[in-house]
């Protein structure tokens, strides 16, 4: 309120006085008295205002009209005057607040809902918004309409691509077939990404229920199991493998060995043993083992000849590795160096309670990122509208776009990654080749059992160098990939639950899957004897 008028009815005799304090005269019972306040130059012009209710506003200012009052006390008239004053100018000052609300209240209206100027009826305004929720809905069917139109082309587009390649693949075997004079006429074969397809087609891709145990065929690769510098002279290291217990030591040459983690005495676990001499002696009865098997001593009782099982096991590149299969292992094996101008910063080792399947899966994923990873490496990352996996027909390796990532899958369980930044958590261009900083990780999941992995990951870097011998910086490292990988791990416990109650993880694959799907058709190939 910008003006204030009161009138109080309180005794006699009526009086109007500038002072605060209130003076009766002796003897006179009963009455009132009349205070009238009044503020000058307030809440002026808002009449002015053209609205369709101005008749209702249209009165006169009583302000000009103050009665004029001399001496100390007031007679009768006098006071009904001042009262009758007092009430003129509550009504219009009534009417100008009034005027105030509803000029402001349509300002309101202007700005919060245009449709509502007209003053329109609560029902009218239901029909209305009824109406445009309505329209609304329309309008989010067609967008979604178009997104399903766009992918659909998408897809096509992607088909289009794969004949394509499936072509000019044909063509040049055609060429090196008619150049081969020797080689005898055969029915050609449909390039792999064609299989591919036909196959995710006809039989889908279902990978639900308990893990079946491990296909012999699994084992008949070359698998890195640890890295050299945590194997020492003395150090007994036991790892699983396909559900079997192996245990790792240094022969007498100084060479790994890798054999059965139990004595063939009582069946004691020998890496609670000691190294003695290149052998592993077993802590119950003291038997000892060499990296071939064999049992070279027997103390306290004569000798028997005794072998427990052994694997083939060598070094190479920094890495301990096996062959588990029972066929003959392959001659060489494949390089998990980084590549050149690289230096390796961090080589640790994790066990995990979970299927090594499903660890792939992830690792072969990084669409995911941005939404799990909002944390540590991937925060901040925006999400782009479409995520491809962009590879070649029918290899296992590719880049991600929008993201400057090349990412490969190399079998049997390996996951070969860089990454280009610009600082940590951060990502600039659009490739690894406009960036100027990378980051190079290697993974290796190794089937420990159906519920475990042994991950072996290694981080190389190509600039700053000097953080090599930076000292605890190992236990830096190892804290990110904790924090990282327990983003990661929260979601994969959660699949391996529900794929065991018979969910299917590979229900629905979409585009950017691609990756993780040539591996379970790998996987699948080869457990079904296929080349």
């Amino acid at each position: 309120m910008t003006a204030i008028a009161t009138a109080a009815a309180l005794s006699l005799p009526i009086s109007l006085s500038r002072s605060s304090k209130l003076s009766t005269k002796k003897g006179v019972r009963g009455g009132f008295v009349v205070f009238a306040i009044a503020t000058s130059g307030e809440g002026g012009g808002l009449g002015d205002k053209k609205t369709s209710w101005n008749t209702l506003f249209d009165v006169e200012d009583p302000r000009s009209k103050f009665p004029q009052c001399k001496g100390k006390f007031l007679d009768v008239n006098q006071a009904f005057e001042v009262a009758r004053y007092d009430i003129q100018y509550c009504d219009w000052r009534a009417r100008q607040d009034l005027l105030t609300i509803m000029l402001l209240h349509e300002k309101v209206v202007d700005v919060l809902n245009p449709l509502a100027r007209d003053y329109k009826s609560i029902g009218t305004m239901k029909k209305d918004l009824a109406e445009l929720q309505e329209e609304l809905a329309e309008a989010h069917k067609q967008m979604h309409i178009s997104e399903e139109r766009v992918s659909a082309t998408l897809d096509k587009l992607a088909y289009m691509e794969t004949l394509v390649n499936d072509r000019l693949l044909q063509d040049r075997n055609t060429i090196t077939t008619t150049e081969n004079i020797n080689s005898s006429p055969s029915t050609s074969k449909p390039p792999p990404e064609t299989i591919e397809r036909k196959t995710t087609k006809r039989k889908g891709l279902n990978v639900s229920g308990p893990v079946p145990p491990y296909h012999p065929n699994l084992k008949n690769f070359w698998y890195p199991v640890a890295f050299s510098k945590d194997l020492k002279e003395d150090t007994l290291m036991p790892i699983d493998c396909f559900e079997e217990p192996w245990v790792l030591f240094r022969g007498k040459d100084g060479k790994p060995g890798c054999i059965k983690n139990t004595c063939a005495h009582r069946a004691c676990p020998l890496d609670l043993g000691t190294v003695n001499e290149g052998r592993v002696q077993c802590p119950y009865h003291g038997w000892e083992y060499s990296a071939d098997g064999k049992c070279e001593k027997m103390p306290s009782t004569k000798f028997v000849n005794v072998k427990i099982k052994a694997l083939e096991c060598f070094e190479k590149e920094g890495m301990i590795w096996i062959w588990p299969g029972d066929e003959p292992s392959e001659p060489t094996v494949p390089s998990l160096l980084p590549p050149q101008g690289f230096q390796i910063h961090a080589e640790i080792v994790m066990e995990l309670p979970v299927e090594h399947g499903l660890l792939l899966d992830n690792l072969l994923d990084l669409a995911h990122a941005p939404f799990t990873h909002t944390s540590t490496f991937a925060k901040g990352w925006s999400v782009p509208s479409l995520v491809k996996f962009l590879t070649p027909t029918s290899a296992m390796e590719g880049y991600w776009d929008p993201y400057p990532i090349d990412m490969e899958f190399r079998p049997p369980c390996m996951v070969l990654s860089t990454i280009g930044i610009s600082k940590p958590g951060k990502l600039e261009g659009q490739s690894t080749k406009q960036c100027s900083t990378h980051l190079h990780q290697l993974h290796v999941c190794l089937p420990s059992s159906r519920k475990k992995t042994r991950l072996l990951y290694r981080m190389s870097l190509d600039f700053a160098p000097i953080l090599q011998y930076v000292p605890f910086m190992h236990i830096l490292w190892r804290h990110f990939a904790d924090k990282v990988l327990n983003e990661d791990l929260r979601l994969v416990l959660g699949q391996q639950d529900r794929m065991i109650s018979g969910e299917n993880v590979w229900n629905m694959p979409v585009s950017y899957d691609k990756l993780g799907i040539r591996y379970r058709l790998w996987r699948k190939a080869v457990e079904d004897g296929d080349e």
